[in-house]
C-alpha cells in the first residue's frame, strides 16, 4: 500500500512537471531560464487602438483601472528580436511606442538603434500614428525602415504630418507585395497576408513570421473570418503561434451598431475551432482586446472559461521562440 501511494505521488509528478514545461513553451518562454534561444517575438501590448483604459471611458470596466483594480494595456503590437544579429522589429507603430521601444530595448537588446525597421498592418490609428514619435519634434530618426502595403505607402508619402517623415529621411518607406516573402536574414523571413478590413486609407495585412525553428501568424484586424478568401483553421495549422483579433467578445458589448465595426468575436472564433485538437486551440493567442472586451482583465471568468477550451491570451511581458 505504501509502495502503491510512492508510485502514485511520483506519477503525478512527472504530470504536473510536463504540464508546466508545457505552458512555459507554448505560453510564454522565460529567457532568463533557456540556453541558446537568439529569435523570438516579444508581446509589447494587447489593447485595441485606444488602449486601456480608453479616453473618456466611465464604466466599469475602465473604473477598475483608475480604481488600481487592473494594470494599464498597451495598444497591440509584437516585437521580433534577433540576438544573434543584434537586431530589432516592431509590428505595429502604435500610440504606445515610445514605453514599447523602451521595453525592447531594457528588457530585450539595446543596439545603440531604438528600432531597427517597422512593419505595419494598416492605416487605423492604434497602428501607424507611433510613427509620430520619429519626426523632427520628437526623436529626428535617420531612415528607418519603414515596410508597408502599396495603398499605404501612397497615404504615408502624399498626406500630411506623415509626409514629412519621408521628406526628411526620419523614415525610408518600403513597399511591399502581398503574399511576397521579405528577407530579414538568412533565418528570418516575413510574409504579407491581404485580410479584409475598413480600408478607408490602406488595404490591411496580417503577417506570418517564420523563424529558424518555428513560424507565427499576426492578424490583429480582420473583419470576419468568413469574408477572407483564407481558410483560418487551415492558416493556423500551419503555424506554431497565432495571435489572432479578439477585439470583441461578443455581439452586444457596445452601446452602436457593432455590424459596422465588424470583427470576429471571441465567441465566433472559439465555435470555429471547436472541433479541432488542443494541440491546435493551444496555437491560438488571442490580442487586441477593446476596453470593453472583459477579457482584457488581468482575471476574469470568461477569460477562464476560454483558456479551460484550450485557447490562450497574449500577455505583454510573453515571449515565444522562434
Amino acid at each position: 500500500m505504501k509502495e502503491s501511494k510512492i508510485v502514485f505521488l511520483f506519477c503525478l509528478f512527472l504530470v504536473l512537471s510536463c504540464t508546466t514545461k508545457r505552458e512555459k513553451t507554448d505560453g510564454g518562454l522565460d529567457l532568463s531560464k533557456e540556453q541558446g534561444i537568439d529569435q523570438y517575438i516579444t508581446i509589447l501590448g494587447i489593447a485595441q487602438d485606444g488602449g486601456y483604459p480608453q479616453i473618456n471611458c466611465d464604466k466599469a470596466c475602465c473604473k477598475l483601472y483608475y480604481n488600481k483594480k487592473e494594470s494599464k494595456k498597451l495598444v497591440s503590437c509584437l516585437g521580433l528580436i534577433d540576438l544573434k544579429e543584434k537586431k530589432k522589429w516592431l509590428f505595429d507603430a502604435t500610440p504606445d511606442m515610445s514605453e514599447q521601444t523602451q521595453i525592447l530595448k531594457e528588457n530585450h537588446l539595446d543596439n545603440g538603434r531604438v528600432i531597427d525597421g517597422v512593419f505595419l498592418t494598416h492605416a487605423h490609428i492604434g497602428h501607424y500614428t507611433g510613427l509620430m514619435y520619429l519626426g523632427f519634434e520628437a526623436l529626428g530618426s535617420n531612415n528607418i525602415p519603414v515596410y508597408a502595403m502599396p495603398r499605404l505607402k501612397n497615404y504615408l508619402e502624399n498626406n500630411g504630418p506623415w509626409s514629412q517623415l519621408v521628406t526628411k529621411n526620419n523614415i525610408e518607406l518600403k513597399c511591399l507585395a502581398k503574399d511576397s516573402l521579405i528577407t530579414l536574414n538568412s533565418s528570418l523571413r516575413i510574409l504579407p497576408i491581404q485580410v479584409p478590413h475598413r480600408d478607408e486609407y490602406s488595404e490591411t495585412v496580417g503577417y506570418k513570421i517564420f523563424g529558424k525553428h518555428k513560424s507565427a501568424l499576426f492578424i490583429p484586424d480582420i473583419d470576419k473570418w468568413e469574408t477572407w478568401k483564407l481558410n483560418i483553421v487551415d492558416e493556423v495549422k500551419k503555424v506554431d503561434y497565432a495571435f489572432l483579433d479578439a477585439s470583441f467578445f461578443r455581439d452586444g458589448e457596445l452601446d452602436r451598431d457593432m455590424s459596422k465595426i465588424p470583427h470576429p468575436f471571441t465567441t465566433q472564433t472559439t465555435t470555429l475551432f471547436e472541433n479541432e485538437s488542443l494541440a491546435t486551440k493551444h496555437k491560438i493567442h488571442f490580442i487586441h482586446f477593446n476596453h470593453t472586451n472583459p477579457t482584457i482583465r488581468d482575471n476574469h471568468y470568461l477569460k477562464d472559461s476560454i483558456q479551460n477550451l484550450g485557447f490562450r491570451f497574449a500577455k505583454e511581458g510573453d515571449n515565444f521562440q522562434l
